[in-house]
């Protein structure tokens, strides 16, 4: 199991495997908190990501799921240890919106990231000058700075990882053809366009799509999402972003995750192939240099 994928997403992998444990055993759980003479609303809160889970804790559990294969054991240990580390976004709590940071805890330790953005560039991909200007709209100067430098840190953080994981993004062409920056410094926009341009053709693991404006009406349009898949049998997140306390997170088995895979796939359909998607935004990044 790999170990930098980061305590929420350690945590919800290990919490799954427990549920699982749990079920193949044939028991409730009242049944478990029972024999191990705890309350049930520990296993509860345990099961639901309310409760870190500590070593003796889990030793108990896999006990009560005949689980007596050492590999086993330490794997699920593993990752409950990784799970009670500490995160690097856990220093913005309190600063950033609480959904945003929990997405990013999952996106940390996500193997497959794929996204529609239909007026911006994916923070992901964002140079520090673009984001800056992104930030305007943010009231104190030291509140600009915090949105940055998270910005950075969440690219600078999944650079880090052993394993990067595989980045889709599908953008309509009006993300690309916005002048960010035109008021500040005019090369903001067409370096930013050269970044994702040079980005997408050097890596094996980005991928860029762009709905052309020829393509009129779209799926896109609703708004932007992103959709992070996992190894190790998470279920799939889906991430639809709004404002600050708009946004929305979905997690599981739900209905949505599924429909939004659809619209990304239905998406594709319609969006011009990676090479000349590639070659549309070189020829904007010249045209706005114009």
């Amino acid at each position: 199991m790999a170990s930098d994928q980061g305590p929420i997403v350690q945590s919800a992998l290990l919490r799954t495997e427990l549920v699982r444990l749990r079920k193949e055993k044939g028991m409730t759980q009242e049944q478990v908190a029972r024999t191990l003479e705890w309350s049930p609303s520990k296993l509860i809160r345990v099961e639901g990501g309310k409760n870190a889970i500590t070593r003796t804790d889990l030793q108990a559990l896999l006990m009560a799921y005949d689980v007596t294969s050492e590999s086993r054991q330490e794997r699920l240990q593993t990752l409950a240890r990784g799970a009670r580390e500490p995160a690097w976004w856990n220093k913005y709590k309190g600063e950033i919106d609480d959904a945003f940071l929990t997405f990013v805890g999952y996106s940390a330790g996500a193997s497959y990231i794929r996204g529609f953005h239909g007026t911006l560039i994916p923070g992901l991909l964002q140079t520090r000058e673009y984001a800056e200007v992104m930030s305007t709209g943010i009231v104190s100067q030291s509140e600009r700075s915090l949105a940055v430098r998270v910005r950075m840190q969440r690219q600078e953080e999944l650079a880090r990882r052993d394993n990067p994981p595989r980045q889709h993004y599908i953008l309509d062409e009006a993300a690309i053809r916005r002048h960010v920056g035109v008021g500040v410094d005019p090369g903001i926009m067409p370096v930013q366009l050269k970044e994702i341009a040079d980005g997408a053709e050097a890596r094996d693991d980005l991928m860029i799509r762009v709905v052309p404006f020829s393509v009129g009406a779209h799926l896109g349009l609703y708004g932007p999402f992103t959709l992070l898949e996992f190894e190790g049998g998470l279920s799939d997140v889906l991430y639809m972003e709004g404002r600050p306390g708009t946004s929305v997170m979905v997690t599981g088995d739900d209905q949505q995750v599924t429909d939004y895979r659809d619209h990304f796939e239905t998406l594709l359909d319609v969006a011009l192939p990676a090479d000349k998607s590639i070659a549309l935004i070189r020829q904007t990044a010249e045209d706005l240099m114009d």
